[in-house]
């Protein structure tokens, strides 16, 4: 079955040559030229993945985003401007699932839908490849089959990177990930990201988990190393 890419920009030039690449690899490709257009769409017809360019006329990328990730956790790649690492960074920590700068190669940003499509389908599949559908850690529930992450049974809304990375962290509390390791584990060995952006996943999980507790401090950063999720020390009651 083909997958449905929504793909949000105001350069008719990008919409018309990206969705040709896009639609030539079998993806089924619905493009919008601002923001206003593209949430409405989107909300309307929620798609597999969205491609989401940063700069835009009556609705800026960041704002879509913001209330796309209030019910949503649709995979985002966003376009940003040449070395506007600030865009970058923010756009991350807001729940983007990745980033690509212009002017990018198209077979780069399709290895990259491929790869976030990939994991998507592999949380979707979880329940038919693997007998181990929840990890519980104290007050966190992850269930693989239905891709929810629950903390003191409130949900926790994460994008696919961001419940992969909790994932691979509560797997073994105490034990240190480096950053090489995270992003092999959320990007895929065949994926260049930098520190940075696993950086921004965790900060931005941290500020998910203290909606519901404001005491969440169960990922620990090992300055220099990585990070780890601490082993469950509370005393029984």
């Amino acid at each position: 079955m083909s997958q449905n890419i929504a793909l949000v920009d105001d350069d008719r030039n990008i919409l018309t040559s990206v969705s040709m690449s896009l639609e030539a690899e079998g993806f089924n490709v619905k493009t919008y030229n601002d923001g206003e257009e593209g949430l409405k769409g989107i909300s309307t017809n929620t798609p597999d993945l969205v491609v989401l360019d940063i700069k835009m006329p009556k609705m800026d990328g960041m704002e879509v985003l913001s209330k796309l990730r209030e019910n949503s956790a649709v995979p985002v790649i966003f376009l940003t401007s040449k070395d506007d690492e600030v865009d970058e960074v923010i756009g991350l920590r807001m729940g983007a699932d990745d980033y690509i700068t212009k002017p990018f190669s198209q077979r780069l940003l399709i290895e990259r839908i491929r790869a976030l499509l990939r994991r998507q389908q592999l949380q979707n599949n979880t329940e038919e490849v693997s007998s181990e559908e929840k990890i519980e850690r104290g007050s966190l529930t992850l269930d693989d089959s239905r891709h929810l992450c629950t903390w003191g049974g409130k949900p926790v809304n994460l994008t696919v990177t961001e419940y992969l990375l909790v994932k691979a962290l509560a797997q073994r509390p105490g034990h240190v990930k480096n950053r090489d390791q995270l992003i092999d584990l959320a990007y895929g060995e065949n994926i260049y990201v930098d520190d940075r952006t696993i950086d921004s996943h965790i900060k931005r999980v941290r500020k998910k988990f203290k909606v519901v507790d404001s005491e969440f401090n169960q990922i620990e950063t090992l300055y220099g190393i990585g990070y780890k999720y601490k082993e469950d020390v509370k005393e029984e009651a």
